[in-house]
């Protein structure tokens, strides 16, 4: 197959429109401003680039109403803006800066616009209520756990989570569907990712917090294997081998918007491959000169994803979700933690026929991922780094 390189050098010139004729072509701009978070008294974070993104606005370009996916997307941002670079660092046991839940919500708002088109937005407050009914709940039922010991206050509120209110995790098969997902359906069907879990446990021991009625220095332990359930422990008596299990506030929403990343790229084939080669190589941008292993299933999902992206199909069944896997790298790009969101995004883009933001984005990530890419150990990070820079050393 040909070289990343050999893909670029045929891309169309700037007064090429885009394979989607209905969408139109963006102009390749450097960002313009700096963005900047100034409350508190704790030094600002990483200063961050004012991103040109494409997804909301090809929306409005094919028809769609994007007015509440953007005020979502605006209220996601005003909330990490309060993530300090101090507060990125802070367990989402004592996390108070930035409002969790509602982060959460936004970004579920978001999502809903973009499949339901509704003309009513997903009522974020409604469901922020029903957190606040969980940690009432618990208190009016619990009284007596609240005046003992801490290890007695955890025990039930761990019965009252996961056996009383019926909240599990979701099986291995479902993990990744949607309702797991999203912070509003697993407080509706009560089965959700550890991440949700961990996230609503959090809130819980929130609202104790602000009550008055914790005492103790509690920490969460979140579960790295795929059936364990996020509980709490008095961190004055945890182990050395627990700090690997704490979220903090900046990990536990890189891991909501990577789950639902995952769960939506529409290159599903080949789970060998990272999300990103296998967009790459459905775009023929791997150079393979070996015998390609498994070339039915993964030559028929390209061509289907293609065939759907050149229909303006955005979604399909058992193949992603094109809106809602751009969704997920904006809103994980504008985190800034990992320089490799922007790559994933520009191969994205290019599948959808944006080619210079794509090629924007990928000379991006080539001068914030410098380090990265000295780094690259491994076969698959290799063949990562290789397939981007051939792209960068293009003409």
């Amino acid at each position: 197959m040909a070289a990343v390189a050999a893909i670029l050098s045929s891309l169309p010139s700037s007064s090429s429109s885009s394979k989607f004729s209905k969408y139109q072509s963006y102009p390749s701009a450097p960002p313009p401003c700096r963005m900047v978070c100034r409350g508190g008294s704790q030094p600002p974070p990483p200063v961050t680039t004012d991103f040109q993104f494409a997804l909301h606005d090809a929306l409005d370009s094919s028809g769609s109403n994007t007015t509440h996916a953007r005020e979502a997307r605006q209220n996601f941002m005003s909330q990490i803006k309060r993530l300090s670079s101090i507060e990125r660092e802070v367990s989402i046991s004592i996390n108070r800066r930035v409002d969790l839940a509602k982060t959460a919500l936004y970004i579920a708002a978001e999502d809903d616009s973009l499949i339901s088109h509704s003309s009513v937005a997903l009522p974020v407050d409604a469901f922020v209520e029903r957190l606040d009914d969980l940690s009432m709940g618990f208190c009016t039922n619990n009284s007596s756990a609240l005046k003992s010991s801490p290890e007695m206050l955890l025990d039930s509120l761990e019965k009252f989570l996961y056996v009383k209110k019926g909240f599990q995790r979701s099986t291995m098969k479902s993990q990744l569907e949607p309702r797991s997902l999203y912070l509003h359906s697993v407080l509706t069907h009560r089965s959700g990712s550890a991440v949700m879990l961990a996230l609503i446990y959090s809130e819980i021991l929130k609202m104790l917090r602000l009550w008055s009625l914790l005492d103790f220095d509690c920490e969460i332990f979140f579960p790295h294997d795929n059936h364990g359930l996020p509980r709490g422990y008095h961190k004055q008596k945890s182990k050395e081998s627990d700090h690997q299990h704490i979220l903090t506030s900046l990990t536990l929403l890189e891991k909501i918007l990577r789950n639902l990343k995952e769960a939506f790229w529409p290159f599903q084939n080949d789970h060998t491959k990272s999300l990103f080669l296998r967009a790459a190589h459905a775009a023929d941008c791997v150079d393979t000169s070996k015998t390609f292993e498994g070339s039915g299933a993964q030559l028929a999902s390209a061509k289907a994803a293609q065939h759907r992206l050149d229909r303006g199909v955005w979604t399909s069944v058992h193949f992603g979700d094109m809106r809602r896997a751009l969704s997920a790298c904006e809103r994980l790009i504008l985190l800034e933690s990992d320089p490799k969101e922007l790559r994933d995004y520009s191969v994205l883009l290019y599948h959808c026929g944006f080619y210079e933001q794509s090629l924007q984005y990928l000379k991006l990530y080539k001068e914030k991922g410098s380090s990265l890419q000295k780094q690259a150990s491994n076969k698959l990070s290799s063949l990562e780094e290789r397939c981007c820079g051939e792209a960068d050393d293009t003409p």
